[in-house]
């Protein structure tokens, strides 16, 4: 219950889903909490983001933990207002030591407007360098950095089985993000490795959040469907990954995260690390 007591982590994409489950896995394990969530939607995507309700349920649940937290409305394009909102909460929590980049969006289809590509890679990318790189000056030796991947981003955008694997410009913005993630974190570890700075990415597969279960994302893995429901898709979720599993939880994405933000991965450094059911193994991404 302590793998990580005494830390101050950071995560972006708070409100729910992936970003919900880190902060409380990392709260039950000792850490206090800075909680950011854009708490709005954006145009381009298809399906409502986290709510300012979310993010205030997010802050109740780790609180009821009895560590402590700060949460703040923040949109990761924005980088002075994440200079400012990390600054404040440092100020307050006293410390950094963790960042989790894990806020982001994939609005798929051919329908998506080019705005879907600039959104998209805003979002993913942009957003995860301007948290890494606002969060910088507060961290020291020991910290550890953890971004997440995506093994669907990672496909080539030509496909698999015969499908385009994420599609409309939403779906080339996505692909193109996840991939730079993974160079970034790579060559960002060896600028840091000197001041014992960590830095590791996390590549999911399918994960049981709204991201996954959504229109969009329903039709790309029932193209032969006209406005597929869950029930449709989920017939086809489990092609992706090796395992007879149509997606993995949050939680076992937080397993991993809380691994690589405790000091048991003291000497773990840019790893694409897969949580995946094997899906990265059967698209032959494992390895690149």
């Amino acid at each position: 219950m302590d793998r990580v007591s005494g830390k101050v982590v950071l995560v972006t994409g708070a409100g729910r889903g992936q970003g919900r489950s880190h902060a409380l896995a990392l709260a039950e394990e000792g850490a206090d909490i800075i909680a950011f969530d854009i708490c709005a939607d954006i145009v381009s995507n298809d399906y409502a983001l986290a709510t300012e309700e979310d993010l205030a349920e997010t802050k109740e649940l780790v609180a009821k933990t009895g560590r402590r937290v700060v949460a703040g409305k923040v949109d990761v394009r924005d980088r002075p207002a994440l200079h400012e909102a990390i600054g404040a909460a440092v100020e307050e929590l006293g410390r950094l030591d963790v960042v989790v980049a894990n806020a982001g969006i994939c609005p798929l289809g051919h329908h998506v407007p080019l705005q879907g590509f600039v959104d998209v890679f805003d979002v993913n990318f942009v957003g995860v360098v301007n948290t890494v790189h606002a969060a910088l000056p507060h961290l020291g030796a020991g910290a550890s950095i953890i971004v997440t991947g995506s093994v669907a981003g990672l496909v080539p955008q030509t496909g698999f089985n015969g499908q385009q694997a994420l599609q409309g410009p939403g779906g080339d913005g996505y692909g193109l993000s996840k991939k730079m993630i993974r160079s970034y974190t790579q060559t960002l570890a060896l600028t840091l490795g000197p001041s014992s700075i960590r830095i590791n990415a996390v590549h999911p597969t399918n994960v049981d959040t709204d991201m996954l279960h959504n229109p969009g994302m329903y039709q790309i893995f029932r193209p032969d469907v006209q406005n597929p429901t869950r029930e449709d898709a989920e017939v086809t979720f489990p092609f992706m990954q090796a395992m007879p599993i149509p997606y993995v939880e949050s939680s076992d994405i937080s397993h991993a995260v809380t691994f690589l933000a405790s000091d048991e991965s003291r000497y773990v450094t840019g790893l694409q690390m897969f949580v995946d059911g094997g899906a990265s193994l059967k698209l032959g991404l494992a390895g690149q």
